[in-house]
């Protein structure tokens, strides 16, 4: 049997599944009942950087709404960063409520950006 490669863009799996769920504030087996898994086998995934199987995999990106692309291919030069990725996800699972609240954070950030940039003139 062939070895597997290691698969960098795997790595942050389980850590993105696990807080997309909290994010949707799903229990871990109540994602686990909507896949038809063991809730062990999602906290394995979750916790133990184990892989899923290819349809477990569809599930969990289309409920947790991940970014599937991050998990297939090379971060190229140019490509947002990490963080910004996280950051651009968790805002994707953010609910409309609290959209105003994020929106006021950055626009305070911003405005220390901008201001900070005035002084180095």
């Amino acid at each position: 049997m062939r070895k597997t490669r290691e698969c960098s863009n795997l790595k942050t799996l389980g850590a993105d599944i696990k807080a997309a769920r909290l994010a949707l504030r799903m229990t871990r087996r109540a994602l686990a009942d909507q896949l038809g898994i063991d809730p062990r086998y999602l906290a394995n995934i979750e916790n133990s950087g184990s892989l899923p199987s290819l349809p477990i995999f569809y599930e969990l990106v289309r409920i947790c709404k991940l970014p599937a692309d991050r998990y297939f291919f090379e971060q190229e030069e140019g490509q947002p960063s990490e963080q910004r990725r996280r950051v651009s996800q968790k805002l994707t699972l953010c609910s409309e409520e609290f959209l105003p609240v994020v929106e006021g954070a950055l626009d305070g950030a911003l405005k220390v950006q901008e201001s900070r940039a005035e002084q180095e003139d």
